[in-house]
This record gives structure tokens, C-alpha cells and sequence, in this order.
């Protein structure tokens, strides 16, 4: 299943919802894909999508839910990737 946030994050001038999958991120990709988000919006575990492709994303079938909701959802499917575990090493 695919979920996501309401547009609530700022950045760049527009605000921006979190695109997640609790499948695999195969899943996540091939949706992005659908709704015409670039690849360079997937950020370790999710994708930015900006505000104007909220309403398209909802009717091709992701559901809408808190952020805390996203968070939990990755971690539970263990899709989580933090930061802080992704930074090469020095």
C-alpha cells in the first residue's frame, strides 16, 4: 500500500508531502513513476512530492495519513532508512 502526508513541509518556495510504501520500495518507485515524480525527489525511504501532485496521488490510490503514521508504517515493514544509518563513513 502506498501512504503519504498532507503538504506541510516547506521547501524551495512550495510545500511538500512524504510518498511512502510499506510493501518494498520497487512498489514505491513504480508509483512514483505513475505520477510523474522524479527520481532525484526519493530521499532514502520515501519521495517529496510537492503540493500540486497531492490531489493526483490520492486518486491513483495512496492513502492519506498522519507523518508520524509514515515513520511507523516504514519501520514496521522495516523500510525505515534514517539518515543517520545512511551516511558513508570518513
Amino acid at each position: 500500500m502506498l501512504y503519504l502526508d498532507r503538504p506541510a513541509w516547506p521547501s524551495r518556495g512550495r510545500l511538500w508531502s512524504h510518498l511512502i510504501s510499506d510493501v518494498s520500495l520497487a512498489e514505491l518507485h513504480a508509483f512514483a513513476e505513475a505520477l510523474g515524480a522524479p527520481r532525484r525527489g526519493f530521499d532514502r525511504d520515501h519521495y517529496d512530492i510537492p503540493a500540486e501532485r497531492f490531489a493526483m496521488a490520492v486518486w491513483l490510490g495512496a492513502r492519506v495519513v498522519p507523518s508520524r503514521e509514515l515513520v511507523r508504517l516504514l519501520r514496521d515493514a522495516g523500510l525505515r532508512r534514517p539518515k543517520h544509518l545512511t551516511r558513508p563513513a570518513r
